[in-house]
């Protein structure tokens, strides 16, 4: 089992990529398996998991792009399904049958792109693919969440009559209204709504004038509203209705609640499945965002990363515009540990933890951003020691506290382990702090683990050089400016540039020779000459990469050249093939063109039959010279006669076919223009009358006339009325006698 503890997780940061990685999710329950991710202890369950996520990301720019999987929180309709004699809302029945549709879309299409996307698809098929639960539920919800008028006869019934009851309202309500208008009770805005009621608005003066109930005032009380005495009691009969429907909405829910109850523990698994697929997509979409990839994974103990970007470092400046250098490292067994030693602020703790934080996220199935020829290994335990770890809480020092951490460091440290270590063996005497520092990591050579350390010890540097597998390392720094370059380089320990830095940052120079004069001679001349061989190998550096960048130049430019002269010649080739085509185009359309105009001018139809099939003989004669054509059995002349004998028979049976057609065609044309011309000669001839249904010309709502006067008529639609002109408005059904 393997061994990364929460304080590691901390020290490299990993709780802000998790913030960065739930962005992408698109559900809540999604957000909170990211919260939860932590590195995963089985190599084959790992394995899994960065399978699912490279798949994902596949797809991201694949033409199969996974179909959309949002889902609801299905939690309270779950907990309901588990209580007896629960009833869920018709909402939640929708939600149901929505999550259940789009894990069986899911599962389908992974079965469908099963070569494509392999681990996803036998991860799909553990889910059960049943349409039981959405069929049953489809039988008595809508799509849009409420009952159907179709779930039940009675309901189908009751909803009829309140159909029924409201056109009548509306009807007597528009009658009434039209009366007290007329008599000049009601105000300039004839009516309003209280508690969804349509009420007459009464100037206050007419108010006992008005018979019916009064359900409120304005505000300064000019204007009263009554509703109807002649709709109250149609009101009545429409509440009573509205009561008889609601419980036979709740008999119904109760009862595809009973139906669907024994389906929760398929409800469960969907829920967790799109869960953890929404965490896998946020996997691959932050993967995305980095242009991150799956690196191959090593049976032999090695990290390789090539380009290696910090993702937080890597997110951060690429919002704000700013360059990152990308770093190159190496741990083998034959580099079994690197010691990076240099001035602060020159990248080194950065380095140690893009390794550190690169390894945690790959052994938490993430993606991460580095070159595709990297390789990595799966290591059991990942070890760190960073920043300042002073406790108050348990009243240690720096020191203290750094030393409790090397107990553990060596009682977990073996062959699977990689531990970071910044700045160590600080916090104590230099040199007996040094000391000590140097049998930690003599311990830790011994016990072959891999690992990155920073340090400003020089016996460290020394024992570096001294060990077989043990590389010294710095960050690269201008010699000039004393700027960090933020590139590693491997094989060489770094100058520390203590004076230099001191100079540079306006420290008087005749202090800086008294501190010079207080340290040893022999340490200045190591520093020194470890800062001038520093700047020989970054001048020769300088020089190897401008010899590098020209050669390449030169490749590019053969290659292009060696490029441009394929496509010349596949153009040539094309154009000569295209003319070829054109030409004989060309040929063909004279030729055609010759003949239909001598059939013009002499309307000699056997003539241009006979030259035209001579032509057409003769072409047919150039392509077999071309095209041979394959020897064929002795009777297939005759097979080829009689197929030709059949065709001919259809053609003449299909011709004499169409001639009927034709004439029965011509006849029911000639019937519907009569009957249309009968049917518009009565429709202009009809007078309406009131109660006829009628719908305006350019419309499909249908009214019956309430009131026609001279030219107008009111249409009464139920809820509202409306006036039209006789010749907008057209019959739909007479009114009876």
């Amino acid at each position: 089992m393997g061994f990364i503890s929460q304080k590691t997780l901390d020290d490299l940061e990993f709780g802000t990529v998790l913030k960065s990685v739930e962005e992408h999710c698109i559900s809540d329950l999604g957000k909170q398996l990211v919260q939860q991710i932590k590195p995963i202890s089985n190599r084959p369950d790992l394995f899994i998991e960065l399978a699912q996520v490279k798949e994902y990301n596949a797809s991201i720019i694949s033409e199969n792009r996974i179909p959309n999987h949002y889902f609801e929180d299905l939690s309270k309709e779950i907990h309901l399904l588990k209580i007896e004699n629960s009833r869920l809302e018709a909402t939640s029945f929708l939600k149901i049958a929505t999550t259940s549709e789009t894990v069986n879309e899911l599962l389908l299409f992974f079965k469908k792109f099963a070569d494509y996307f392999p681990t996803l698809h036998t991860k799909a098929s553990e889910i059960e693919y049943t349409k039981t639960a959405i069929i049953e539920i489809q039988k008595i919800i809508t799509t849009y969440g409420e009952v159907h008028d179709k779930a039940s006869s009675f309901l189908k019934e009751i909803r009829k009559d309140i159909n029924i009851v409201r056109a009548k309202i509306g009807s007597s309500f528009t009658r009434e209204m039209s009366r007290y208008d007329n008599a000049g009770y009601l105000d300039e805005i004839r009516e309003s709504v209280i508690d969804n009621q349509r009420v007459l608005a009464v100037q206050n003066m007419h108010r006992r004038k008005v018979k019916g109930s009064l359900l409120g005032s304005s505000k300064t009380g000019s204007i009263v509203f009554i509703a109807p005495q002649a709709t109250l009691e149609l009101h009545r009969e429409l509440q009573n209705l509205h009561q008889d429907e609601k419980q036979e909405i709740n008999r119904l829910l109760k009862e595809l609640t009973e139906t669907i109850r024994p389906f929760f523990p398929l409800f469960i698994s969907y829920q967790d499945y799109l869960s953890k697929l929404d965490c896998i997509g946020a996997k691959a979409k932050h993967a995305y965002q980095n242009n991150a990839l799956l690196p191959k994974f090593s049976n032999t103990k090695r990290i390789y990363f090539e380009e290696a970007y910090h993702p937080i470092l890597l997110e951060k400046n690429k919002a704000a515009n700013l360059p990152i250098v990308p770093q190159t490292l190496e741990l083998s067994n034959e580099q079994q540990i690197i010691v990076i030693s240099g001035p602060n602020a020159g990248g080194k703790s950065i380095t140690l933890k893009t390794i550190g934080l690169l390894q945690v996220m790959l052994q938490s199935g993430m993606l991460i951003p580095v070159d595709e020829h990297s390789e990595t290994y799966f290591f059991d335990t990942i070890l760190s020691d960073i920043g300042d770890n002073q406790s108050i809480e348990n009243q240690l020092s720096t020191y203290s506290y750094r030393l409790k951490n090397m107990r553990g460091f060596l009682k977990r440290c073996n062959a699977h382990t990689l531990f970071l270590i910044d700045e160590f063996g600080t916090g104590s005497d230099p040199d007996l702090g040094g000391a000590l520092a140097e049998i930690f990591l003599e311990e830790f050579y011994e016990k072959k683990a891999f690992g990155v350390i920073t340090t400003h010890y020089s016996n460290l540097k020394v024992l570096a050089n001294e060990l077989d597998n043990v590389s010294n390392a710095n960050m690269q720094f201008d010699e000039k400016t004393l700027e960090p370059l933020f590139k590693l380089h491997i094989g060489q320990a770094g100058s520390s540039f203590t004076f230099e830095v001191a100079q540079k940052n306006g420290i008087p120079f005749s202090l800086i020779n008294r501190a010079k004069k207080k340290v040893e001679g022999e340490k200045i001349r190591l520093d020194k000459t470890i800062s001038k061989l520093q700047k020989e190998r970054n001048q020769l550096q300088r020089n190897s990469k401008v010899l590098e960048n020209e050669q390449l130049k030169a490749k590019e430019q053969t290659q292009n050249l060696s490029d441009k002269e394929l496509k010349i010649k596949e153009k040539l080739s094309s154009f000569q093939e295209l003319y070829d085509k054109n030409q004989k185009m060309l040929s063909f359309g004279r030729k055609s063109n010759e003949l239909l105009n001598k059939y013009f001018q002499t309307n000699n139809k056997k003539e241009l039959l006979a030259e035209f099939n001579k032509w057409v003989l003769i072409e047919k004669t150039k392509y077999l010279e071309l095209n041979p054509p394959i020897k064929k059995s002795k009777n297939s002349k005759a097979i080829k006669k009689a197929k030709k004998q059949e065709e001919k028979k259809k053609e003449v049976l299909l011709e004499k076919v169409e001639k009927e057609i034709l004439v029965k065609v011509k006849e029911v044309r000639k019937e519907k223009v009569q009957e249309a011309k009968r049917i518009a000669k009565e429709k202009a001839a009809y007078k309406f009358k009131v109660n006829d249904k009628v719908r305006l010309i350019d419309g499909k709502a249908c009214g019956i006339i309430d009131k026609i006067e001279k030219n107008k008529v009111t249409i009464d639609y139920g809820m509202f009325t409306t006036q039209a002109t006789l010749e907008k408005i057209e019959l739909v059904v007479a009114a009876k006698k």
